[in-house]
């Protein structure tokens, strides 16, 4: 199965993930099928916490692929994040 989940980057005590589609076999940190993002859990200031490809995660949610539970708020957070940039 196709799953939609966090993988692990940056330095010891300073988190950073990139959200990846990958097989859910592979190791956490292993092998991905595509990069669609990143969430940055320490931002501070100006810096983006959250920034996710929508479109291409609705392409992987309609082909069957499954989203984590953190990755699915990311989510909602993201298509909040666009709806508000999106001109009126």
């Amino acid at each position: 199965m196709v799953k939609i989940r966090l993988t692990r980057g940056g330095a010891k005590k300073r988190p950073f993930y990139h959200i990846i589609v990958t097989d859910s076999r592979s190791s956490r940190d292993g092998r991905n099928i595509e990069r669609l993002g990143f969430y940055n859990p320490i931002a501070a200031g100006n810096e983006k916490r959250v920034e996710l490809n929508v479109e291409r995660a609705q392409y992987w949610i309609g082909t069957g692929a499954q989203m984590t539970d953190k990755v699915a708020d990311l989510y909602k957070q993201a298509q909040k994040a666009a709806a508000a940039q999106a001109p009126a």
